[in-house]
């Protein structure tokens, strides 16, 4: 995670306090409420994982990149509130975590090996934080499905606990998954569209090269 010092001319703000600031001026902020659509799969064998690891602008940089996955999406899952907008997720009322959700193939790559990169590329043993961004929607989260997927996510990080990887207690909340809703559009494909603004220079692109060194066996 980068630090953001007073050398680079910039304070210490938020995702939610940066979002209406660095808009990019030929893409303007779209006012629409989230959908509940699903990503569209036609291919029985994909299974659709939704994971939550702070800023979901980060979380879907990197996932992108990932060999065997699709239909990467940013949004918002394990709130309260029925169609909740960004706005209404960046107050910390609503219960839900910044999101994202993909199909993978995983006779290309396991769960176990996404895990890995999940774990690899944000800190997990920040409680409600990663960073700048402090707040239970940026809660360090697994929303599985069905019973192998809470199984093997599970089993890895008691294996992460008992061998002490992070030199900290690992706190990513494990929750059945429910009802995903798509964040706002301008929010989709965030770091390609957006990757020279200082958030995505200073923070999320960090989190995209150490994916890239450190799990290049992973990229498409």
């Amino acid at each position: 995670m980068a630090v953001w010092t007073a050398a680079l001319g910039f304070l210490a703000l938020t995702a939610c306090q940066l979002d209406s600031s660095f808009q990019n001026p030929k893409k303007p902020m779209e006012s629409t409420a989230p959908s509940t659509v699903e990503p569209p799969s036609n291919h029985q064998a994909l299974e659709t994982l939704t994971l939550g690891a702070g800023c979901f602008w980060c979380v879907e940089a990197v996932f992108e990149q990932v060999k065997g996955v699709t239909h990467v999406r940013s949004g918002y899952m394990g709130g309260q509130v029925a169609q909740p907008t960004y706005r209404e997720v960046c107050t910390g009322r609503t219960g839900h975590a910044e999101v994202v959700q993909f199909n993978f193939d995983p006779s290309v790559i396991s769960l176990e090996h996404l895990l890995e990169i999940f774990f690899g590329t944000h800190d997990p043993t920040t409680l409600n934080r990663q960073g700048e961004d402090v707040g239970t929607q940026y809660r360090s989260v697994i929303f599985y499905r069905g019973d192998e997927q809470r199984k093997t996510a599970t089993e890895f990080m008691e294996r992460l606990q008992r061998d002490n990887t992070f030199g900290r207690p690992v706190v990513t909340e494990l929750a059945e998954a429910g009802v995903f809703y798509v964040a706002e559009n301008y929010h989709q494909e965030y770091f390609r569209l957006h990757g020279e603004e200082p958030y995505c220079k200073l923070v999320v692109r960090p989190k995209v090269e150490k994916f890239q060194k450190a799990f290049a066996r992973y990229r498409r």
